[in-house]
């Protein structure tokens, strides 16, 4: 195949879908809005589900190298109620279900795992324009122009590619998520450590929660869940230390050990607004362009997305590799398979939040775990 393809966005999915390509001997550029791979902060721990990461990690031939990231038994998980009573004690998974990695080694794992040129850094994308028969031109906002014979967006919620295919846009949920830090968890912040164990602990009531990950050194990373209207964050000055005391009135009657988790953060909170494109966003097929990752179905946060996004952009590669002599054949497939597996995902996605942020849902989450466990 001799058509030049461009991706837009080297987030997980991107990076998949590259090393797809290339390990089918077809060259595809990375184009990336940040500098460099160190530009900022990946998040924490996701898990890695064996039908989709997994498997979208086997298609790129990286689970040697994936397994090598695996943090063993940080998959364990605790439910605790407002008091700090344990409701659920789920001990890890040793056979690798789901198994914990941070995103930043996953990112760089696939980084790695590609030519080193495939990425072009400091590459943010103004705009796309249809020049015909599938082709189109690609400005950066650096000044640099490009005309390529296939194009997808990977480029996350605010897709500059999505607009070609569909107007949806995202939308605010009605909930946001404060992230924190907590560091030397074991020698400054024992209760702390104790709450959280090993692995995850939730903390939820209606419409909020208190979630944190223990992660290597010693870091309580934590998430606290708030539905509040986005005009209630924007008037929050988050580098200010009221910014914490405001986030935690939710839950001053919560066990100390919990509360902490925001209070005792040594950075600013950063605000984390959840935002989801409309329920059922499809498009025509249209030749010369496609998206992956939330660029394509984004949705509020359960533990799929980094796994679609992977699987995507397995999913993908493995249909332009299969269909060079009608590429947007294998367009099409893709996207009809796409869009059906991930509106199942975003039920699936939209049951588990109700009952995580719905009415008694301490309870709900024992007795999701009681059920689970029997199953």
């Amino acid at each position: 195949m001799t058509k030049s393809i461009a991706i837009i966005g080297a987030g997980l999915g991107g990076l998949l879908l590259a090393r797809v390509l290339h390990v089918h001997g077809i060259q595809a550029t990375i184009y990336e809005a940040e500098s460099s791979a160190t530009a900022r902060s990946q998040g924490g721990m996701l898990d890695i589900h064996e039908a989709t990461g997994q498997a979208a990690l086997r298609t790129a031939g990286l689970t040697s190298e994936f397994e090598k990231l695996i943090c063993w038994g940080a998959d364990c998980t605790r439910v605790l109620d407002q008091h700090g009573t344990v409701l659920v004690e789920k001990a890890a998974n040793d056979a690798g279900g789901r198994p914990e990695v941070q995103r930043g080694a996953l990112r760089q794992m696939l980084l790695d795992s590609l030519p080193h040129n495939a990425v072009l850094w400091g590459h943010r994308l103004a705009n796309a324009v249809p020049l015909g028969a599938g082709r189109h031109a690609l400005n950066f906002t650096n000044g640099q122009k490009v005309e390529v014979d296939l194009l997808i967006g990977a480029d996350g919620a605010w897709s500059k590619v999505r607009p070609l295919l569909t107007a949806a846009q995202p939308v605010y949920s009605g909930m946001s998520y404060v992230e924190t830090f907590v560091r030397e968890c074991d020698e400054k912040h024992p209760l702390l450590a104790k709450a959280v164990g090993q692995g995850m602990l939730i903390a939820p009531d209606e419409g909020k929660a208190i979630m944190a990950h223990r992660e290597p050194d010693a870091v309580l990373h934590a998430y606290t869940a708030l539905t509040k209207s986005a005009g209630w964050f924007a008037a929050l000055d988050f580098a200010s230390a009221e910014a914490k005391r405001l986030v935690a009135k939710d839950f001053e009657d919560w066990a100390p050990e919990l509360v902490g988790l925001v209070t005792d953060s040594e950075q600013p909170p950063i605000h984390r607004p959840i935002y989801e494109l409309p329920r059922n966003t499809r498009w025509a097929a249209t030749p010369g362009v496609t998206l992956v990752g939330d660029a394509a179905h984004l949705m509020a946060p359960s533990g799929d997305g980094a796994n679609l996004a992977l699987f995507d952009g397995a999913r993908l590669g493995e249909a332009i590799a299969q269909n060079p002599a009608s590429l947007e054949s294998g367009l099409q497939a893709y996207e009809i398979e796409m869009f059906g597996r991930n509106e199942a995902a975003r039920t699936e996605a939209e049951e588990m939040l109700k009952v995580l942020f719905g009415p008694g849902a301490a309870q709900a989450m024992q007795e999701f775990f009681s059920k689970a466990s029997v199953a």
